[in-house]
């Protein structure tokens, strides 16, 4: 990589997303409009003596849930943009090289992922009075790192995809089972076994239990940081497979 390529290609693609509105908004708004939303469907479900509420214990997940999601629908669909355009091929007729592209789309979204974690946590916590045992910053900081995990699977996607619509299809093979065994639905444990073994090898599973940890503690843990660790390490051999893989142009 190049420092000063990556620099300016990570300057583009924050340009190019200033200037797309309804790209910006969503990154922003939807996942603080949905925690807004999931907020007013548990408002009245009532909650026993002494438990915390159904909102508390679903609102968490959801916080690292719904970035990943956001940003890997947002990456996959930039990307192939990018090729179908032909702008990725003349890209790469230039001194820029595959990581120094990744690179830039990578910290570009990184930066949109800070800050849609902030306002997420910011309106969940602030006005719809989230509480958890653990730091507030530690729930950003998970929700940011999830972000970049999907940022790095959509780039992965991306290059399997010849069109934006084929894309988006990738959501339901990518994401979907990712949110039925991550412990969201049923606890990890208490899925059947060969059930398990598929969810131990799916970063969101770790993602999860990275929360729950910072809902039930008061400090980080050991288990915290292993599956941050974890979840950084997907994202990491995600982007490489996706410079290994990126074609220049869609056949």
């Amino acid at each position: 990589m190049n420092a000063r390529i990556y620099t300016a290609s990570t300057g583009r693609i924050l340009r190019q997303l200033r200037a797309d509105h309804r790209t910006v908004a969503m990154i922003l708004l939807v996942p603080a409009l949905l925690m807004t939303l999931l907020y007013f469907l548990y408002v009245n479900v009532p909650t026993p003596p002494g438990e915390q509420s159904l909102f508390d214990r679903i609102a968490i997940t959801m916080l690292g849930i719904l970035p990943f999601v956001v940003m890997f629908l947002v990456t996959s669909i930039a990307m192939q943009r990018e090729r179908s355009s032909g702008t990725l091929e003349r890209l790469l007729t230039t001194p820029m090289s595959k990581l120094d592209l990744l690179g830039g789309y990578g910290t570009a979204f990184s930066l949109a992922a800070a800050a849609q974690a902030a306002l997420a946590c910011l309106v969940t916590f602030g006005l719809l009075g989230l509480t958890t045992a653990g730091s507030v910053g530690l729930v950003v900081l998970i929700a940011v790192l999830d972000a970049v995990l999907g940022v790095a699977l959509g780039l992965l996607c991306s290059a399997f995809a010849r069109t934006e619509f084929q894309a988006v299809q990738f959501m339901p093979v990518i994401v979907i089972p990712q949110l039925f065994l991550c412990g969201l639905l049923v606890p990890r444990d208490q899925l059947p076994q060969w059930l398990e073994w598929i969810s131990n090898v799916l970063p969101l599973s770790y993602a999860v239990e990275a929360l729950q940890q910072v809902a039930r503690y008061p400090g980080s843990t050991a288990v915290m940081w292993r599956d941050l660790g974890v979840v950084a390490g997907f994202a990491v051999v995600a982007l490489c497979l996706a410079a290994a893989t990126l074609r220049r142009r869609t056949p």
